[in-house]
């Protein structure tokens, strides 16, 4: 698809600074810009590219923009990172949808399938499984029994949803995450370890999303629960039973024990790891491969593992670097000290 400059500027309410007839085809890193592609600058450090860049098209904050005419095409916005995520929404919109049920998917008759929705080859939808309207089911996915899927959800790939797991509507699941599977429950006995039962489920609420080869265990009696809103990127290991609130974002490799509750509207950084059985307050955030061990209070920021306040884990951690010279100065002073002592 092609656009023009004109176009462009009125999906954003952009002002033209250039030629309104120039058309674009493709997007570019604004560090690779292409001719007939389209790219933004919306932070001072990469200003200098305004001049350079070999796109056609380019979306500028106005606060960095100096001069009346440039070497190519100026859509002039006020924010350049919010109105290029405005137009991939509606590019993203614009290259449709698949609906249909391919050949080679395999339905139990109990199943039950809404309006204008797609399901890949291959793909097994089990007994008295509910799939909403205009959700996208893709190729070579499993759906255990008994497993409701809301509206306008996207399952992509190699997923896998254990029996009773519920996901709210607006959901996305990215390839070969599985969702439901058991819990780590186990019994020490004098014969080895028994395997406790896992009964419970998975509930994803509305509008979260899942990255790709996550799992998510079910409850052992109840559920896991990821709270409406949440976005969780890929190689995350969530627990059996914990309760995960509102709009978090947890980013990759991290991994939260068994019970643990997570309130509203946090921020877990990469490879943090969080024992079971604590509650983490709201709007708290956790720096990356920071160890948690111990509840958390609304708004605090923790750092290091085991995790503390992360401005004193940072003033701790200057000494620390300085380490080798405090012990010297110390040995200094203990030799200093007997030399008078000796004279």
């Amino acid at each position: 698809m092609e656009f023009t400059a004109a176009q462009i500027a009125s999906f954003i309410n952009g002002k033209i600074i250039g030629d309104e007839t120039a058309t674009i085809s493709g997007v570019s890193p604004i560090e690779s810009g292409e001719k007939g592609h389209l790219s933004f600058v919306a932070q001072e450090r990469f200003a200098d590219h305004i001049e350079t860049s070999a796109c056609s098209v380019l979306i500028v904050s106005e606060k960095l923009l100096t001069k009346d005419s440039y070497p190519t095409t100026v859509i002039a916005v006020e924010d350049a990172y919010l109105s290029f995520q405005v137009l991939m929404n509606l590019y993203n919109e614009m290259k449709g949808r698949k609906s249909g049920i391919e050949e080679g998917a395999v339905f139990h008759e109990t199943a039950k399938v809404g309006e204008n929705v797609y399901v890949g080859a291959f793909t097994c939808v089990s007994e008295k499984v509910k799939i909403g309207d205009d959700s996208q089911i893709y190729p070579q996915v499993f759906i255990g029994k008994n497993v409701k899927i809301g509206k306008n959800c996207i399952i992509y790939s190699g997923v896998r949803i254990y029996d009773y797991c519920v996901i709210g509507d607006h959901c996305i699941v990215h390839s070969n995450t599985v969702i439901g599977s058991d819990g780590f429950g186990f019994q020490p006995t004098k014969d080895g370890y028994q395997k406790i039962p896992q009964l419970g489920n998975v509930v994803l609420e509305d509008d979260v999303e899942i990255g790709a080869n996550c799992t998510i265990d079910r409850g052992t009696i109840g559920s896991t629960v990821i709270g409406k809103g949440t976005k969780i990127d890929n190689l995350i290991q969530i627990a059996h039973n914990v309760k995960i609130g509102r709009n978090n974002v947890i980013a990759a490799q991290a991994g939260i024990a068994g019970s643990t509750v997570i309130g509203d509207w946090n921020q877990i950084g990469g490879q943090v790891g969080i024992v079971g059985h604590i509650t983490i307050g709201n709007q708290v955030k956790i720096q990356a491969q920071s160890g948690v061990n111990s509840s958390a209070k609304d708004n605090e920021i923790l750092y290091g593992s085991p995790a503390i306040n992360a401005s004193e884990y940072r003033r701790n951690y200057v000494h620390f670097r300085n380490f080798s010279q405090i012990v010297k100065r110390i040995n200094d002073l203990e030799n200093n000290s007997k030399d008078k002592t000796n004279g």
